[in-house]
Order: structure tokens, then C-alpha cells, then sequence
């Protein structure tokens, strides 16, 4: 979760020590959730019993990219088909909390919005394989939205979420996955030329 809501970023590290710490736990099964991170390709070991985001190339953005415009797409429509009255109430409370976030330029607050909005949608398509494989990536992508602020790429973003939204009231698949796919793009466009 703190990878997945934009708490730990790039060029940050963390001791197996400091999360034992945070939550309470002893440094055993600390290290094993930091193994199947580091096996997910998430989380690298930098120096030591130090680890943190691995560097992003451009190919494997390219790759990320390219998995997500289909993969979170293909979720968003059937969430269309399958999504109810409290799930796009909800929609509307965190699209409401991104556009808050935002003007606040509160980035912490923006990316656990931003998570929690998109996989609210991902939830309602009802598959659970779908939402592992969608995870999986984020894992990979997440930590790097920190980087998106500066652009003005967040009220880029709350466009297309407003459109997410939009679409998922009407019960329009198409709609809402034109509109997850120029997310990710808009996404990609900021993050491709800051890796040049």
C-alpha cells in the first residue's frame, strides 16, 4: 500500500529495520514481503539492508505502458457493465477528493486519492485475476506519479477522471475506456520526457 498510494519514492530507501519498526513487526516477515516485491520488480536492494524504487527506463515504461492501456481498460469496461449507485457515489467523493488534493497541491493526499479512485473502478469489474495483474503494474508505475505534480499533469489527470466517472454513471464501456487510456497516456507523455 505505501507503494501503491506514492508514500515511498524514488530515490528514497528504506531499512528492512525502519518498516519492522513502523508496523510493529519483527524484521522476518518484513523481509519476505520485501522479497516478492523485489521479485515483482517494485522494489530493488540498493545497498545492503537498504532497498528502494527501481530506476525507470524507457523501455520499461514503454512496456508498463503499453500493458496498462490494455490490461486497466479492459477493467474500467466491465466495471461499466457491473458497477452500482453507492459504487459511482463513491466515484464522486474521490473525484471529489482529487480535485481538493489538487488545488491544495497536497501530493501525498492526490496520490492516495488517485489510487483509491482507480481501483474502486478495477474492484467493480469483478475479477479478482484482473485486479492482481493491474496491482502487479501499478506496483511498478505508482511510485513514479510523484514525478507528475510539477507538470500540471494532476489537473490533466482530474480531466479524465471527471470523464471515468462520467462514463461509469451512464454505464458507458466505451467512454470509460477511451478515457482510462488517455489517463495513462497523459501519464506516459510527462514521464517519457522526463527520462530523455
Amino acid at each position: 500500500e505505501l507503494i501503491l498510494d506514492g508514500s515511498i519514492v524514488p530515490g528514497e530507501m528504506v531499512t528492512v529495520q525502519s518498516l519492522a519498526d513502523a508496523f510493529g513487526v519483527s524484521p522476518m516477515p518484513v523481509r519476505e514481503a520485501l522479497r516478492r516485491l523485489t521479485a515483482a520488480n517494485a522494489l530493488m536492494v540498493v545497498s545492503g539492508r537498504s532497498i528502494g524504487i527501481p530506476a525507470l527506463s524507457r523501455a520499461r515504461l514503454i512496456d508498463l505502458r503499453n500493458v496498462r492501456f490494455e490490461i486497466e481498460a479492459i477493467a474500467a469496461a466491465w466495471a461499466a457493465e457491473r458497477m452500482d449507485d453507492q459504487g459511482v457515489a463513491l466515484l464522486r467523493q474521490l473525484r471529489e477528493a482529487l480535485e481538493q488534493a489538487n488545488a491544495a497541491g497536497d501530493v501525498k493526499s492526490y496520490l492516495r486519492a488517485n489510487y483509491a479512485f482507480h481501483f474502486s473502478i478495477y474492484r467493480a469489474a469483478g475479477s479478482e485475476n484482473m485486479l492482481n495483474i493491474i496491482e502487479n503494474l501499478w506496483l511498478q508505475i505508482s511510485p513514479y506519479f510523484n514525478m507528475l505534480h510539477d507538470s500540471g499533469n494532476y489537473s490533466t489527470a482530474n480531466e479524465h477522471h471527471q470523464e471515468m466517472f462520467a462514463a461509469l454513471r451512464d454505464r458507458d464501456a466505451e467512454a470509460v475506456r477511451a478515457a482510462v487510456r488517455a489517463d495513462i497516456d497523459a501519464a506516459f507523455d510527462v514521464l517519457v520526457g522526463l527520462l530523455k
